[in-house]
């Protein structure tokens, strides 16, 4: 009954009633602002590397600097998504024992969710690769290290992270993935964010949300770690990279460009993801927090922001004609702000007026029907 109060208004108070409790939510101790706020700016990151027509980033072009959000805002979600495992497993503290075993079975329950979910949207056909099946897989991945100390999951984020481009470099090179059966395989599997890399930003992920982030120094120290990484990946293993033939294992493997899954990508977007986690993170000890509520709302129901996002694209996909493709014709339609703007007011509207996204509320209904006595820790910070 009280998840079912989430979404559905309280009838006692009025409207007034309805915006102070849901207010108090997005407010309350559960949930982290910097956090909201770092995820609602990765869904939107995402919007634009799927509508706008991006070119490569040069410094001297400003209208080149949407590239930006291309590859770097779907790790960063990847990164968030290691936050919110460590956050509901205790945060600083860990669960133990009963707890956490009980708190792995709700993540289980929620990574099924979300690849069922990702496979529905892969049946839209839109010319999207969908994270969701990969981002499933990941959370699966990553369940024996919730017990793990900081120090080791960046030891092992950092590992996962210089080695995995080779191992997906060699499973790339498979001649079936162009076949049918292939092609089947990687949309199940979500290969297109290949999980033997991206575990590394979960991992990573879950090492931050270990530490006091929320505490103004931390914050800072993780915004200067991650722009060193970031300089790292994309100066130093980005420059070696261009070194070596382009088409070669060490062209490919240490490559920074998007969705390269090289080792300078690996690094210098992790650093990205860690570095804007410890931006918003400080912008929200202050003011701009309350500024910052539109795409606060939008983090704090992506799931429901990006399944929108793909429905409305499946529904107003125009033919390709003379656009040449399907992705291409839909571009033309210039549907990045219209969308943008209708989900962030829309999110919005049903954070204030209703409360938790209805995908989040469904997936938590789903994953609270299994063990009832797990410790309650600071759980809301996931939905």
């Amino acid at each position: 009954m009280a998840a079912a109060s989430a979404l559905t208004p309280r009838r006692s108070g009025g409207l007034t009633g309805r915006l102070a409790a849901n207010l108090a939510r997005v407010e309350g101790p559960g949930r982290e602002p910097g956090i909201d706020l770092a995820r609602g700016l990765a869904v939107i990151g995402m919007f634009a590397a799927h509508l706008l027509d991006i070119t490569a980033f040069e410094w001297s072009d400003p209208g080149t600097w949407t590239d930006v959000v291309n590859g770097r805002s779907s790790i960063l979600f990847a990164t968030l998504a290691g936050v919110s495992l460590a956050i509901v497993t205790g945060g600083a503290q860990p669960f133990e024992g009963r707890p956490m075993t009980y708190a792995r079975v709700r993540i289980a329950l929620r990574a099924g969710c979300i690849w069922f979910l990702g496979i529905l949207l892969v049946v839209l056909e839109t010319p999207v690769l969908v994270i969701l099946p990969a981002y499933a897989i990941l959370f699966l991945l990553t369940l024996p290290l919730l017990r793990a100390g900081v120090a080791r999951l960046f030891v092992v984020a950092a590992a996962v992270a210089v080695t995995m481009p080779f191992a997906v470099f060699a499973i790339d090179s498979w001649d079936g993935w162009d076949r049918p059966l292939g092609q089947t395989v990687a949309h199940v599997l979500g290969w297109h964010y290949p999980f033997l890399l991206w575990a590394a930003f979960l991992i990573a992920g879950i090492g931050v949300g270990r530490l006091a982030f929320s505490r103004p120094l931390t914050a800072g120290l993780l915004t200067g770690a991650g722009v060193v990484l970031a300089g790292v990946g994309y100066g130093v293993i980005g420059r070696w990279a261009l070194l070596a033939p382009a088409d070669s294992l060490w062209g490919v493997a240490l490559s920074s460009t998007a969705h390269s899954s090289g080792v300078g990508e690996a690094i210098g977007s992790g650093g990205f993801a860690i570095a804007t986690i410890g931006v918003c993170t400080l912008l929200c000890a202050t003011p701009v927090r309350w500024l910052a509520l539109p795409l606060r709302a939008v983090g704090a129901m992506p799931l429901t922001a990006y399944t929108a996002q793909l429905v409305a694209w499946a529904m107003l996909q125009p033919p390709a004609g003379v656009h040449g493709s399907e992705l291409a014709a839909f571009r033309a339609l210039e549907p990045f702000w219209p969308l943008t703007i209708a989900t962030i007011v829309g999110c919005t509207l049903w954070t204030l007026l209703l409360g938790r996204g209805p995908l989040e509320w469904l997936l938590a209904r789903i994953a609270t029907a299994g063990p009832k006595d797990i410790a309650h820790g600071r759980t809301d910070a996931a939905r």
